[in-house]
């Protein structure tokens, strides 16, 4: 299954780093912004979440959440948060049945191995559980931004 734009969030539930947790339901009434990215500690990732975490305030004032999603523990999350002074939350998907439902455990290639792991993906949801944006495949450098632009261009069209 791939989640697409104009689609609803698929169910889920997910531990964040701070011991509490988020589901699908707990999403709804407020903007969401779910990045998923390959694997803590790593340059492009780390750069990706400094950037959401720096841009925290203002996707906050539009009334949006930042949650960064990537397999891995729990005390991976919390090392990663701390090491970088992060302040978005982190969700662990370490049976991977979220990266799954969301389409982005994909067969990846790299110097000429193939093998499994996380498309780089981010998901704009509405109050309401809708998809209302997707960037695949990112590319760190001035990704936030472009969220931020679309988060904009959303809440001013539709009052929300």
């Amino acid at each position: 299954m791939t989640v697409n734009e104009g689609d609803t969030l698929p169910g889920f539930t997910l531990p964040l780093d701070d011991g509490s947790s988020i589901d699908n339901e707990s999403l709804k009434g407020q903007w969401s912004v779910l990045f998923f990215y390959p694997k803590d500690s790593t340059p492009g990732c780390t750069k990706e979440a400094i950037a959401f975490s720096e841009a925290e305030a203002e996707f906050s004032r539009l009334g949006a959440r930042i949650i960064g999603i990537s397999r891995g523990t729990i005390a991976s999350k919390q090392r990663f948060r701390e090491k970088n002074g992060l302040t978005v939350a982190l969700g662990a998907d370490e049976s991977g049945e979220v990266t799954e439902a969301f389409g982005v455990w994909v067969e990846k290639k790299n110097y000429g191995r193939t093998y499994m792991g996380i498309e780089r993906t981010t998901f704009l949801v509405d109050p309401d559980g809708i998809v209302r944006a997707v960037w695949r495949k990112v590319r760190v450098k001035d990704h936030v931004e472009k969220v931020l632009e679309k988060l904009r261009e959303l809440v001013g069209s539709n009052g929300q």
